[in-house]
């Protein structure tokens, strides 16, 4: 009987957590082989109560914070384009960013495209802050 009731108690204080919102590195993915071929680095995130033009907006301007130049941002659509050189081999790194609206706010898909025989340290991390944006 004490067992039962322990067990009850238990369920009840689990059951009574508010669930744990995903976090950005749980939509991360990458895909190739680091410097042997191109890599594809995936992430996406929902924000519930922000409003696609404001994110975009909020992303557009984490981008330029991360140092990227020529950024273009096409509101009607809800994109942003832009490419980076920064290993002297002439071949750029290329991020795209698409908001779209999802039920109540927005959703986020951004995704970082290196060529073969570059690493880029940190761009799950990187990566996330610039997606992350939208919401804050």
């Amino acid at each position: 009987m004490l067992t039962r009731t322990i067990c009850a108690v238990a369920l009840m204080a689990v059951s009574s957590m508010p669930a744990r919102a995903d976090s950005c590195a749980d939509h991360y993915q990458m895909s190739g082989v680091p410097l042997v071929t191109g890599t594809t680095h995936k992430v996406w995130m929902i924000f519930p109560s922000v409003n696609p033009a404001v994110a975009l907006d909020r992303v557009s301007r984490a981008v330029m914070a991360e140092g990227f130049v020529d950024v273009n941002v096409d509101k009607a659509l809800g994109t942003l384009t832009t490419q980076q050189e920064t290993t002297g081999s002439g071949r750029p790194q290329t991020l795209r960013v698409v908001v779209r609206k999802d039920v109540k706010g927005s959703r986020i898909d951004a995704v970082f495209i290196m060529p073969p025989g570059q690493v880029a340290p940190g761009i799950s991390t990187n990566l996330c802050r610039v997606v992350d944006a939208a919401g804050q």
